[in-house]
């Protein structure tokens, strides 16, 4: 676990939070009341504040953690808790008596201590765990039309597609970052003055794998780049000075910390 995480305290101003995630690039931050964890803020509950309602408070917009780990629980059960919940981290508290905030588990750590122990598989390829149903936006797509795609895909980021290649990755992250986050249901109904499209924030050109890379090699590349799922290619043309980033390519599935996990477990 990370001790002594970054926290903000129930009665943070939202603008603080927002402030929070976009200077640090954290995917989750606990809310406390003194040292005792009362809830848990992601970027998609940042990104679900409108204009309207952003004077609130942390408390405002916190969730109960989908999952609470202790110091001494066994890490194959909290694998298991982790990814039948659906989520990508666990606060971790004394007791389940005793719910002061001592640390925070991510997926992140969990495949680090794995992959570094050397207890993930080695030559298993992407092309057998890999998801070949992808949610995917096109470069021109309005961004507020993609974080509902996002939010109701429950997924974190996106392929952005051009004239039937990949041509990047566009996160929650990195509509925290642009500024464009007072992004809410209300814009289903109309489209927002000034409105942006993808292409304007997306990263490009993305960090990708193809379908023979090993399960291990993959792991290795979502630590490196500190990314949350990796697309699988093929017909890859990638740029000269960094070999993982491929230009132009065919987009045939992705890969996510949690398909790995997946693979552990199994």
């Amino acid at each position: 676990m990370t001790p002594d995480p970054v926290t903000v305290s129930v009665d943070t101003h939202a603008t603080k939070v927002r402030s929070v995630f976009r200077e640090d690039g954290f995917r989750t931050i606990p809310v406390v009341s003194g040292n005792r964890l009362e809830g848990i803020i992601t970027r998609g509950d940042m990104l679900n504040i409108s204009s309207t309602k952003s004077n609130i408070d942390a408390r405002g917009i916190m969730e109960p953690p989908l999952v609470i780990s202790t110091p001494d629980m066994n890490i194959n059960s909290l694998i298991g808790e982790i990814l039948k919940a659906g989520t990508v981290y666990a606060p971790v508290v004394e007791s389940h008596d005793d719910m002061h905030l001592v640390g925070i588990v991510t997926v992140a750590d969990i495949l680090r201590k794995l992959l570094y122990n050397g207890s993930l598989p080695n030559n298993e390829a992407l092309e057998g765990i890999m998801t070949s149903s992808i949610v995917t936006c096109n470069h021109d797509d309005l961004i507020h039309h993609v974080w509902n795609r996002m939010d109701d895909n429950g997924v974190s980021g996106l392929p952005v597609i051009k004239k039937d290649k990949i041509l990047g990755i566009i996160t929650r992250m990195d509509i925290i970052k642009s500024g464009h986050v007072r992004i809410n249901r209300e814009s289903q109904s109309h489209e927002i003055r000034g409105a942006v499209m993808v292409e304007k924030i997306m990263r490009t050109p993305p960090v990708v794998a193809i379908t023979s890379t090993t399960i291990h090699e993959a792991a290795e590349i979502l630590l490196e780049y500190d990314i949350g799922r990796l697309p699988v290619v093929k017909n890859p043309i990638y740029v000269k000075k960094e070999p993982r980033r491929a230009k132009e390519a065919d987009l045939v599935g992705i890969v996510s910390r949690e398909d790995i996990l997946w693979s552990y477990l199994n």
